[in-house]
């Protein structure tokens, strides 16, 4: 079979952190004659060398290349490119890894559009990644039509064809931001990208010794220089307007406006965060004219005008103020309607942990013009938030605990104005509606297995802020609603309180309530209890049921709404006789009866099989001992009250 796929891994000295990447490479979910993988070994001194070769002496699909050091990444992965034999070309980092049907999606996809490069969705894991240029599949993406160019790491797949016909390849030598000069060139002569937003491809990983060579300090000089090469590119394959102005601003919002902002310049030290600005202020000076700085958002806007006009001072008390903004998310109620959770957010931004606010009626400020002072520039920030205000967002965005995978929910947003004291200032909150569904929640599919915590994102002002949705006055959690073939429980984690989903799992703290000896009924082999369970519907189940020899019997059974209040009704035909040993039954109900490997969540249901199993019966279990002390605090209670009435 033709090789449909050549992953290109440049090496150096990752020890146990290729572990992960090597794994999800031999994990792909393509045939595995259709893709070969290539490790380009950049003169490494640790133990990698001989753990690749010993892979590549078991493994056809993988290949090996040694080298001596070149200093980054750009010559390994040329020589990479040299070496493969695929119809497209994939580039990863030895610390992060694939998912599983990477290789193979992205392919599909790549072919079916007719792409030259194929930009397969990311999630970071300690690194920020592109959100928003993942919120839905691009088949037809340009950087006239779409984020791309907030895209720039190599981790993309090129179709090799392309790469022959332009003689494009990665800058080589010890420098930074030679994927920034590559992807770019790609983008802007590519024929057409195919942006893959449904399936996350690849996790960009943050190593926890912090060894990544992303993270290392660089040489603001050096950095800057090579930053003007990608600037080159733009102005190269673009006519001066409002295209280039688009494109050249996303070096100056991303590589150096956000470096001098809040906390992320206050962490630097002081000699490095005065190299720094000389740098950028140079940079924006020679570069970049007024149509580029104004289409950034409005604090962004401030921080570039002060670099241009090199007033280091004001930059750093603006970053002070700036560090004490906040974003505060409250859940104000969870609730299951019609086979989906409804969750209602508010979300405000705060300093210093207290709501902000604002101007009532300051009108629409101008940013054309630095601000004389560091306080004029907040009253120009509050006058503009309030002016635009109408057009603030607020998403919910459900992210997978292990993976930090991140999945926009539908959402339904207002914008409210509110009034503080006299009415000369006011608050600025937006409440949400977000529907999650269960069975089409994550790029159309369903929530997988495990932890999934929610996350409230706002843009207003050119703040992008997240926030974990804590508890609002009064919350109640629903019961666990069996959806699509999942147990879902909304939980509020402990001891922080914010809002997280459970999925198919209920363990320990999250287990369901007990369920009373009452609301279990055994008649003539037939089971109906009542659950703390929410169900949309009737629906097909299935039961597991383990008595004391650890023989498992499964049947199938029904879950059904109550007729009047919450809670659902489980009902099945119980196996008397199959199960030997007797004894204390241990319930498990499995939500989705077609599974090939269900999986089944704990039910605290009292039941127990006679000898030889012949009969199941509902077990009155005794009161723990602190069930025990709550009923005598109440009996005494009750005696107390009593007593009192009677005087």
């Amino acid at each position: 079979m033709p090789v449909k796929v050549s992953v290109v891994v440049p090496v150096y000295n990752p020890g146990r952190y290729i572990e992960e990447c090597i794994a999800s490479l031999l994990r792909q979910s393509l045939p595995p004659d259709a893709y070969e993988v290539i490790f380009v070994d950049d003169g490494s001194t640790d133990e990698t060398p001989a753990r690749l070769d010993a892979l590549a002496a078991e493994d056809p699909r993988v290949k090996v290349i040694h080298q001596e050091n070149s200093g980054w990444s750009g010559k390994p992965r040329n020589v990479g490119i040299a070496a493969a034999r695929g119809e497209y070309v994939m580039f990863v980092d030895n610390d992060d890894h694939l998912g599983d049907q990477a290789l193979e999606r992205m392919y599909d996809y790549g072919v079916a559009h007719g792409a030259d490069v194929v930009v397969g969705k990311m999630a970071g894991k300690g690194r920020g990644v592109p959100v928003e240029l993942f919120r839905e599949n691009r088949p037809r993406a340009s950087v006239r039509n779409a984020p791309l160019i907030d895209s720039l790491t190599p981790h993309k797949m090129v179709r090799r064809a392309f790469l022959d016909r332009t003689g494009l390849r990665f800058p080589e030598g010890r420098r930074r931001l030679e994927d920034h000069v590559f992807v770019t060139e790609a983008y802007l002569r590519a024929e057409n990208v195919s942006v893959l937003s449904d399936y996350v491809c690849y996790f960009h990983t943050r190593r926890d010794d912090g060894s990544n060579a992303g993270f290392q300090r660089f040489d603001p000089a050096g950095y800057f220089g090579n930053l003007r090469e990608a600037l080159d590119i733009v102005e190269r394959y673009t006519e001066p307007g409002e295209l280039r102005d688009r494109l050249l601003r996303r070096w100056l919002r991303n590589e150096m406006v956000e470096r001098l902002r809040g906390r992320r310049l206050l962490a630097a030290p002081e000699d490095f965060r005065r190299e720094l600005f000389e740098e950028i202020h140079k940079v924006v000076t020679e570069r970049f004219g007024p149509g580029v700085a104004a289409g950034l958002q409005p604090v962004q806007r401030i921080v570039a005008a002060l670099a241009a006009a090199g007033r280091y001072d004001d930059v750093v008390a603006f970053a002070e103020w700036e560090a004490a903004v906040g974003l505060t998310v409250t859940t104000d109620d969870v609730e299951w309607d019609d086979g989906v959770l409804r969750v209602r957010l508010s979300a405000e931004f705060a300093l210093d942990g207290q709501p902000m606010t604002y101007p009532a009626d300051a009108g629409q400020p101008s940013f054309d013009a630095p601000p004389r002072d560091v306080a004029e520039a907040v009253d120009r920030l509050g006058a503009d938030n309030v002016a635009r205000f109408g057009k603030a967002t607020f998403d919910l965005v459900l992210r997978e605990r292990s993976s930090s995978a991140p999945h926009f929910q539908p959402t339904r947003v207002t914008h409210e104005t509110v009034p503080v004291g006299d009415g000369s200032r006011v608050r600025l909150v937006l409440r949400a509606t977000a529907t999650v569904d269960p069975g089409r929640a994550v790029g159309g599919g369903p929530l997988d297995a495990g932890a999934w915590d929610a996350v409230g994102r706002v843009r207003l002002g050119g703040w992008t802020k997240e926030g974990r949705p804590g508890s609002g006055p009064g919350l109640r959690m629903p019961y666990a609603g069996v959806v699509a073939g999942r147990v879902v429980l909304p939980y509020l984690t402990d001891p922080h309180g914010n809002l997280s989903l459970d999925v198919d799992r209920l363990r320990g703290r999250l287990g369901l309530a007990p369920v009373g000896a009452g609301d279990v009924r055994v008649t003539g082999g037939r089971l109906r209890a009542r659950l703390p369970l929410y169900a949309p519907g009737a629906a097909k189940v299935r039961l597991r049921l383990t008595a004391s020899g650890d023989r498992a019997v499964t049947v199938p059974g029904t879950l059904s709404p109550v007729d009047s209040g919450p809670g659902a009704v489980l009902e099945a035909v119980l196996p008397t006789g199959q199960l030997a040993g007797g004894g204390v039954l241990r319930v498990g109900l499995g939500p989705d009866p077609l599974a090939a490997e269900p999986e089944f969540v704990p039910l605290p249901l009292p039941l127990q099989a006679g000898p030889g199993g012949a009969r199941v019966r509902v077990v009155r279990t005794r009161p723990t001992a602190a069930r025990r002390l709550a009923r005598r605090a109440r009996r005494a209670l009750g005696k107390a009250t009593a007593w009192i009435k009677g005087r």
